[in-house]
């Protein structure tokens, strides 16, 4: 089964009659029905969903089941040695939050790995491990739905079988997994999707509440300067909290409050439940990926795990002055990284949404001198640059159907801590890569069959 072949059939039946345009105006209907928007940008601009064999679809499970072992065996390291933790970057902040008992395990009962998978070569690199507050479940099921029912798959489907990769109803059984485990009682929670009101993500909390009150589950968005905590109790106005699905970054909410914030407080008064809990920060910290890859930590690994880090993790260090290892050879990493800055980039420990990512390969010599002396004075880590694969995707540009070769990135939702589900796609013009780049676009993830 020809990936190539599916994406050149798909293309090929924009061109017939109407097909295209009304396609596009139904799109641009579905989007506004359903405030499909990221801020007051459409959330998917192409007319193609992302296909994937299922035959990738399994090697990408396969390969992020391997890795989340990784993961669990360092994070619990971490929870419980002081010394090792050192080397995730942490902040005062974290170190004060991470004691608090989430009540639950795993710690990370809601994540996401973000990475590359090519289908030219089969390579697969996961670049960040994003266990605080993966964005996307909901905008994966709503544009899935939407695009299933535009005029061109009507005519693709006759070719091809196309399977949804839902993502809302495992999230919805994560978290009921961890309240039940924190409360000791199988009753439906009131559950409180928490972030800011203003943020562009907020459409996507609409369609998350709606489907939880669909399966009977009360819930509201929760603005975390709304709340207040009395009585042993967080309330929202008249709504008392049990369940936090956590949307908010903690940095924002320690910003906002402190770590006398009105949550904190009843979180770690263990009279709420908040997923994803506090001790996520360990794993969300990018130096997650230095700690995997460092020669230091390859005792904790077994052969098959090692094997799988040095195949889909791309070589990481936090970046500090000290000597270390690459490809089997002693290096002075800063003036390693100096000396050659097109394979190289810097990234925040702790940010979202490429804020801070410096790409070497796109900066002068003076300027990546001068970003990586500033890496010294606050947590980064630097990575080496991996392949981004590209593929062609439909647009109606002045009125004519324009194929245009745009990056894209390869998501999988992880559930448990265990294993990953469904997919976020996201698709841009420029090499990085997030819904506000230049070209940026969302479009759902499917499997694909041949009839």
């Amino acid at each position: 089964m020809s990936l190539s072949e599916a994406i050149r059939i798909y293309h090929g039946l924009l061109e017939r009659d109407t097909l295209a345009h009304d396609s596009q105006d139904q799109l641009d209907q579905q989007l506004r029905r359903k405030g499909l928007f990221f801020g007051p940008r459409p959330l998917c601009m192409v007319l193609r969903p992302r296909f994937l064999t299922p035959a990738q679809y399994r090697y990408l499970q396969s390969r992020v089941r391997i890795l989340l072992r990784a993961f669990d065996k360092v994070y619990r390291r971490a929870l419980h040695d002081p010394q090792f933790r050192s080397q995730f970057g942490l902040t005062p902040e974290d170190e004060a939050l991470i004691p608090i008992d989430p009540g639950f395990e795993p710690v990370a009962p809601l994540s996401r790995l973000d990475g590359f998978l090519s289908p030219a070569t089969g390579e697969l690199y996961f670049t960040e491990y994003n266990a605080e507050t993966p964005a996307g479940p909901a905008y994966q099921d709503a544009l899935t739905e939407v695009f299933l029912g535009l005029p061109v798959m009507r005519e693709f489907l006759r070719f091809y079988q196309v399977q949804p990769m839902l993502a809302c109803h495992h999230t919805l059984h994560a978290l009921l997994h961890a309240y039940r485990q924190w409360s000791g009682r199988r009753d439906r929670p009131n559950v409180a999707i928490l972030d800011w009101q203003e943020v562009p993500t907020y459409s996507e909390f609409v369609l998350f509440a709606n489907y939880l009150i669909s399966q009977g589950i009360p819930c509201r968005i929760v603005d975390p300067r709304d709340v207040e905590y009395r009585n042993d109790r967080l309330m929202a106005g008249d709504f008392k909290i049990d369940l936090i699905y956590k949307r908010v970054l903690i940095n924002e909410l320690l910003r906002q409050g402190g770590l006398d914030h009105p949550v904190i407080q009843a979180v770690r008064d263990r009279n709420v439940c908040m997923v994803n809990p506090f001790p996520c920060k360990i794993l969300h910290k990018k130096a997650s990926l230095a700690v995997l890859s460092d020669e230091r930590n390859a005792d904790l690994f077994t052969a098959a795990e090692r094997r799988a880090i040095d195949r889909h993790i791309p070589w990481t260090r936090l970046v500090q002055e000290r000597y270390t290892t690459f490809q089997g050879r002693r290096v002075d990493l800063i003036p390693f990284i100096l000396k050659d800055r097109a394979q190289w980039v810097l990234k925040p420990n702790d940010e979202y949404g490429g804020k801070g990512v410096v790409l070497g390969w796109l900066t002068s010599a003076t300027e990546w001198e001068a970003k990586v002396r500033q890496a010294l004075q606050e947590p980064f880590v630097v990575q080496r640059r991996v392949p981004i694969p590209s593929e062609p995707y439909p647009s109606i540009v002045d009125g004519q159907v324009q194929l245009i070769d745009r990056f894209q990135d390869t998501d999988p939702f992880v559930f448990y801590g265990a294993y990953g589900e469904s997919c976020l796609t996201r698709l841009s013009t420029e090499a990085l890569l997030n819904v506000t780049a230049g070209g940026g676009s969302e479009p759902p993830t499917v499997l694909f069959q041949k009839r």
